[in-house]
């Protein structure tokens, strides 16, 4: 099996417009975890997913068997500021905010230990939108020496890129198969780069996340019904899940339909093809942890403008 990409890839740009659906909200379940020595929350909407660690710069053992220093001996006198302000993550939407004030992510880190190295069994992070105006601000300030306590991250979904087999234009009474590239079926981690959302903890653990398409929703622009497809990381000899050895009347690939008009007269002569695509993402925080953990869906919408011919014969 192979996916002859200049037949039937179609990548996003003149006829595929990306539209963000309703976003989600930004708690899912389970989206606050103890990861080694760090308390992370974590979001996943419509736009993309991410993570904001307490205690993010991890203490580098020197080789000595001394204990890591305390929260407490790392302030070194100074006061602890349990809150920080960041920016709206994309994909909230929330009204206009008072005059003079504006929108943050306030993360507070609560019931914390400070004579312990990464803040207790206890800790745990509390997130709340809030306007805020200078006051405001100032009663959550932000100096230099907190840095070390942070550790933000995150990753925006690829572009889709639809692939539609045998043939880049569908043609009346044969099916047409439908599919995303597994370059933008997966975001975050991968095989080929674990680091590209990953955040150093301790020696032991990292805070790895990742997001994949779980399923995509199609509806074929001819006022027919929409209907699902389950979706997964496809290996790279079977890309698009459509076996070329065979004929379209005879694939195992579910995901497809069968026009049975030609959009000849049609806006543009083109069906308007509208897909809900829906991402799933994980975390990970290193061995012996049970492995990948889902916190939450979320649906992205795209458009996709699509020819579909009135000739039987298949063929490029």
């Amino acid at each position: 099996m192979h996916n002859r990409v200049g037949r039937g890839l179609v990548i996003l740009g003149a006829v595929l417009a990306l539209l963000m659906a309703g976003p989600v909200s930004a708690a899912s379940a389970g989206d606050t975890i103890q990861t080694g020595t760090s308390v992370c929350s974590m979001y996943v909407n419509s736009i993309g997913f991410g993570a904001y660690c307490s205690n993010g710069a991890a203490y580098i053992p020197n080789g000595s068997n001394k204990p890591p220093p305390t929260w407490r001996e790392r302030l070194a006198g100074r006061p602890f500021v349990p809150c920080r302000d960041f920016d709206i993550p994309d994909g909230i939407r929330l009204p206009k905010a008072p005059d003079g004030k504006k929108w943050v992510m306030r993360i507070t880190i609560t019931d914390y230990n400070l004579d312990t190295y990464d803040g207790g069994d206890k800790a745990h992070l509390e997130r709340a939108y809030v306007p805020v105006g200078p006051v405001e601000e100032a009663q959550c300030p932000f100096p230099n020496y907190m840095e070390p306590f942070w550790h933000p991250f995150k990753s925006n979904y690829p572009p889709p890129a639809l692939v539609v087999m045998p043939t880049f234009t569908p043609r009346v009474n044969v099916p047409a198969f439908f599919s995303l590239t597994a370059q933008s079926s997966k975001a975050g981690a991968d095989k080929d780069d674990p680091g590209a959302l990953s955040g150093y903890i301790d020696p032991n653990h990292n805070l790895t996340m990742r997001g994949q398409v779980a399923a995509m929703t199609v509806d074929p622009g001819d006022g027919t019904k929409p209907f699902k497809c389950l979706m997964g990381v496809t290996t790279e000899d079977d890309p698009d899940g459509y076996d070329e050895t065979q004929d379209p009347f005879h694939q195992i690939n579910t995901c497809k339909h069968i026009y049975e008009r030609s959009s000849a007269t049609q806006p543009d002569g083109m069906y308007t093809v509208k897909l809900t695509i829906t991402w799933e993402v994980f975390y990970w925080v290193g061995k012996d942890q049970g492995g990948w953990h889902s916190i939450g869906k979320a649906n992205v919408t795209a458009v996709q403008r699509l020819p579909v011919q009135e000739v039987q014969a298949i063929g490029g």
